[in-house]
């Protein structure tokens, strides 16, 4: 299997198994059973945009589809199990073990310093899977690249992708995993068939949870239902959600988020400083995540008001936004970015309230 870097999961949550060792993929029949229909009749589209948020098994269900295809390939007379592969065939042991010649994955690739994952796919990574479909592999099956995630591509390695799903080599395949399918290059949806994923459900998202192994299994109902609660219908929110230093960030940021325009300068001060701690990036990107829905759902609230009252804190979200998408490229201390958005925010809050009717 080719890759950019084949012992790399830049994405994957720890202690949980990576997409391509998966065997179980909960709700998304109906994504199965399109893919199913159109390899059934014959007509299997050359690539599939699988879209939806992050965290719910779109790698799952496009390392599933793949496996389905290396192991089926054109015998149609399978029975009819849905894409289910056994954890024993070759093709599923192939993939896990990233050993399979006729699938490659595109994604990040290792900085050149060695430390992390580089922020997008570069046009070498690009070039590297897409090596598949220049080799003499398939035997006359299918070749497929998995995309992961296409939201990582910038315009050169977005447009060095292009030119394959434009003119696709015979019996390929692109399935293009994307949490924001609307931002993929145009000339790429265009010619991608959109397979657009939900959320899940809370008993498909307990029962994923439960799946994922003994240290799961084993944790008590409570805790379990708070996450699933808090998830979203995402696994990997709902992971995080079992971390209580997680909620711990969500519930101090959501007390300080509900006192504006009060604001309790010491607690901000000590949010500042514990977000600013080296390895709290998960946890500054929480605390950010949830101003974010906060702040939706103040506007989905006051929608009545208009627009120009509720300018002021959309003003701030964008603001912050830029802010944080900065801290991050410059590896900036995310103190004075913490303090000033809380105070950005109580006068955006004070703008945004119903004005006092004037004594008669």
């Amino acid at each position: 299997m080719a890759d950019a870097d084949a012992g790399a999961a830049p994405d994957q949550v720890p202690g949980v198994p990576h997409p391509r060792e998966n065997p179980h993929l909960f709700g998304h029949k109906e994504a199965e059973r399109a893919f199913l229909d159109g390899w059934r009749a014959g007509r299997l589209h050359h690539a599939w945009l699988i879209g939806g948020p992050e965290g719910i098994g779109k790698a799952t269900l496009a390392y599933r589809m793949a496996r389905f295809l290396l192991a089926s390939g054109d015998d149609r007379a399978t029975e009819d199990r849905g894409l289910a592969i056994p954890a024993q065939h070759p093709a599923f042991r192939q993939v896990a073990a990233q050993s399979h010649p006729d699938l490659a994955v595109v994604r990040r690739g290792p900085r050149r310093d060695g430390k992390g994952y580089s922020a997008e796919i570069s046009v070498a990574d690009v070039r590297r899977g897409l090596a598949l479909f220049a080799s003499g592999a398939g035997g006359g099956g299918y070749r497929i690249c998995i995309v992961d995630s296409a939201d990582d591509l910038n315009q050169s390695s977005a447009n060095a992708l292009l030119k394959l799903v434009e003119e696709p080599p015979a019996r390929s395949l692109f399935l293009i995993v994307s949490h924001a399918p609307q931002r993929v290059l145009p000339t790429i949806r265009s010619r991608c068939r959109r397979l657009p994923l939900r959320p899940l459900d809370a008993a498909s998202l307990q029962a994923a949870l439960r799946s994922l192994g003994s240290s799961w299994t084993e944790l008590d109902a409570e805790r379990i239902g708070r996450a699933v609660a808090l998830g979203e219908g995402s696994v990997r929110r709902a992971i995080h959600m079992l971390d209580e230093d997680a909620t711990a960030v969500i519930d101090e940021v959501s007390a300080l988020l509900a006192a504006l325009p009060r604001v309790d300068g010491k607690r901000v001060f000590a949010l500042a400083e514990s977000l600013s701690r080296r390895g709290a990036e998960d946890a500054f990107a929480l605390a950010l995540d949830t101003l974010v829905r906060w702040a939706s759902e103040q506007l989905e609230a006051g929608a009545a008001a208009g627009p120009a009252r509720l300018a002021p804190l959309v003003e701030v979200c964008e603001k912050v936004a830029r802010a944080a998408a900065e801290v991050d490229t410059y590896n900036l201390d995310r103190r004075p970015l913490v303090l000033s958005m809380f105070a950005d925010l109580a006068e955006a809050v004070r703008g945004t309230a119903e004005p006092q009717q004037p004594f008669a």
